[in-house]
């Protein structure tokens, strides 16, 4: 009898297959970061003042200044204040009394709101999203995050019921025709309700993505085929600060970024199934067929003999969550990646969704985010070789906390400092969130990786969910964001020092195995290698490495 991980190991563990299917699920990859990061675009601030009538109905022959300076009363700064009118005088004032300002008591604005008149159609001036509408910009941030748990949550178990090329079509054709129908919404409610629809549809494209590229790729190659995918969204970060730079329309914007994914109707007739999925189902002749093709591809021969003894397979045993919770060990490190993930997400999230808040253009410092991520999710592989696991998790996780400390100390006219520390922030949040899969993979016991990673995806979710909330807390203290966004990473990032290095060692089947100490292995070997060839189990493989991708 032959297990899958032998016959891969014949048709070759990264060959022309495997990099055809890498290509395929990259392209996806490459058009996310548009779901996540374009509403920022399209809720640039924007002067604005109170629509009064009563000013415009009387013949009094003045100025628009002048219409203006007898409408809307002057904030702080001596510009028109954006939220406040001077109540309309009764209908036999006469025009001494309204010049003198007699009438100056102040209300909110009752009849919207007047933007320049040259602006471009954006979320914020065609839904009024300003004044005591403003939290919903921010609001609807949170909801898509709410989209991506609920979509972790639905499209696992669906992937699994049936098949990873099936779940990511409907994943695909869900998040670019919503995605497109979203430009075209007569309100901003169905606006969150759409982008709600979308995330789901894009968390679960994460998930499935990359359950089948690791069901794939041979164990040398699993972890650099995922980290490698990652950097495909952050070439789409770069991309989307030029597809925002040219679209100023938001409906343009939406259009143009979620149009091309319709483009993507070829892959139900190129993306390849997993052979190992459906190895588990039984379904032996669908799966020889497909081996053999990615043989044909890949130009290495097959032994026939050991594809006739290829067995369906089947998948390990496996604990519950309660079992993270009864051994010491593995307790504390269960709620420490709690906090870690938890953190990886707003210190990420922070610094992306505040882009365009450090004093530069908004545009090239979003440009800038996504060019350093690319370095930065590649490197993380060298330092996790070279410092180990647990180091490069704490030092990153210290280093992207301490960026935005520091941040809240540099002045406002000091925009290129505060944009570099941002940058760098940003390098380390990336590159953290990155090893935090790698690492938490090798944390948890075989029999409990798929729900411990499970969980810490969630507790990921939860971050991404709190993080656009903790923007509005700056109407109360400009500082206290950047506080929070730095200070969760750090302290995530110190108990980081209470978890066992992994570089190096054997990976744990069961929760007895965390009792004795660890043999050494060569630590050249890739983090997902022992669960491949020691355990040759299913879902295991892609479910376990990473629950959630994407953040």
């Amino acid at each position: 009898m032959a297990q899958f991980v032998q016959v891969l190991a014949e048709i070759g563990d990264f060959g022309r297959f495997q990099i055809w299917l890498w290509i395929l699920l990259c392209i996806p990859n490459f058009l996310c970061p548009f779901y996540f990061f374009a509403h920022v675009f399209m809720v640039l601030d924007e002067p604005h003042h109170c629509a009064v009538a009563w000013v415009k109905n009387h013949t009094f022959n003045l100025s628009a200044a002048e219409q203006l300076a007898l409408s809307v009363p002057l904030d702080d700064a001596g510009r028109p204040d954006p939220c406040l009118m001077f109540r309309p005088p009764p209908a036999n004032a006469s025009l001494q009394d309204i010049l003198s300002h007699r009438f100056n008591e102040t209300q909110p604005c009752d009849l919207g709101w007047e933007y320049p008149e040259d602006r471009l159609p954006s979320l914020k001036n065609e839904f009024d999203l300003v004044c005591g509408r403003k939290h919903l910009k921010d609001t609807s941030q949170s909801v898509f995050m709410a989209g991506l748990l609920a979509g972790s949550l639905m499209f696992g178990p669906l992937c699994d019921r049936i098949g990873r090329k099936a779940t990511i079509l409907v994943q695909l054709l869900l998040f670019s025709a919503v995605g497109l129908a979203t430009a075209f919404v007569p309100s901003f409610e169905l606006y969150i309700a759409l982008r709600f629809a979308v995330a789901t549809a894009v968390a679960g494209f994460s998930f499935s993505s990359v359950t089948l590229l690791t069901e794939w790729v041979g164990p040398s190659w699993k972890t650099k085929a995922v980290v490698l995918s990652q950097c495909s969204f952050s070439l789409g970060q770069i991309a989307l600060a030029g597809l925002a730079y040219c679209f100023r329309s938001w409906r343009l914007f939406q259009m143009a970024g979620t149009a091309p994914g319709l483009l993507l109707f070829f892959y139900f007739w190129v993306l390849p199934e997993s052979a190992r999925w459906l190895l588990t189902q039984g379904r032996m002749d669908e799966a020889k067929q497909l081996i053999q093709k990615a043989a044909s591809v890949n130009r290495r021969e097959l032994s026939p003999e050991l594809l006739s003894q290829l067995v369906p397979e089947r998948t390990g045993p496996s604990g519950n969550a309660l079992d993270l919770f009864r051994h010491p060990q593995l307790r504390k490190m269960t709620l420490i990646l709690f906090c870690v993930w938890f953190a990886d997400s707003v210190g990420y999230f922070g610094l992306s969704l505040q882009v365009g808040d450090f004093g530069l253009d908004i545009y090239l410092t979003q440009l800038i985010f996504g060019a350093v991520e690319v370095p930065a999710r590649s490197s993380s592989i060298f330092m996790m070789e070279r410092f180990g696991r647990k180091w490069s998790q704490l030092g990153n996780l210290v280093l992207g906390g301490l960026m935005c400390i520091i941040i809240i100390f540099i002045p406002a006219d000091l925009p290129v400092v505060v944009t570099m520390l941002a940058v760098v922030g940003k390098m380390a949040t990336s590159a953290a969130f990155t090893i935090s899969y790698v690492y938490s993979a090798e944390l948890f016991p075989t029999v409990l990786r798929q729900t411990g990673m499970g969980l810490v995806g969630t507790f990921s979710r939860l971050g991404g969910i709190i993080t656009p909330l903790v923007i509005l807390l700056g109407e109360c203290y400009a500082a206290l964001p950047m506080l929070i966004y730095g200070s969760l990473p750090i302290v995530a990032g110190l108990l980081c020092a209470l978890l066992p290095e992994t570089r190096g060692q054997d990976l744990k089947d069961t929760i007895q195995d965390l009792e004795p100490e660890p043999r050494p292995r060569s630590p050249r070997s890739a983090p997902s290698e022992k669960e491949m060839e020691a355990t040759g189990r299913t879902s295991s493989p892609g479910v376990a490495f990473v629950s959630s991708t994407y953040f």
